[in-house]
C-alpha cells in the first residue's frame, strides 16, 4: 500500500509539474503580445504629453507677449519713472549681492 501511494504521489507531482511548464509556455507566448501592448500605451501617452506642451508652449508664448505689451506701454506712459523704478532695483541687487561677498 506504501508503494501505491508513493506512485499516486509521483503521478500527482508530475502532472503538476507538467502544468507549471504549460502555465510557463503560455506565459512566455504572451510576452510579446503585452510587449507591443506596452509599447502602444506608451507611444499613445508620449503623444498627448506632446500636445500638452505644444498647447502650454504657446500659452506662454502669449502671456509673455502680453507682460511685454504691457511693460512697452508702462515706459511709454511714464519713462522718468519707470527709469527710476529700474535704476532703484538695480541698485538693490547690487547691494544684495556685494553683501554677499563679505
Amino acid at each position: 500500500m506504501a508503494g501505491s501511494n508513493g506512485a499516486h504521489g509521483a503521478a500527482d507531482t508530475k502532472r503538476a509539474a507538467d502544468a507549471a511548464l504549460d502555465a510557463l509556455q503560455e506565459g512566455r507566448d504572451a510576452l510579446p503580445d503585452l510587449a507591443k501592448r506596452a509599447e502602444r500605451v506608451l507611444q499613445d501617452k508620449a503623444e498627448e504629453l506632446k500636445a500638452q506642451s505644444r498647447e502650454a508652449a504657446a500659452l506662454a508664448g502669449e502671456q509673455l507677449e502680453t507682460a511685454r505689451t504691457y511693460v512697452v506701454e508702462r515706459v511709454q506712459e511714464r519713462p522718468f519713472t519707470t527709469t527710476l523704478a529700474v535704476l532703484g532695483a538695480g541698485f538693490l541687487l547690487g547691494l544684495l549681492f556685494a553683501g554677499r561677498r563679505r
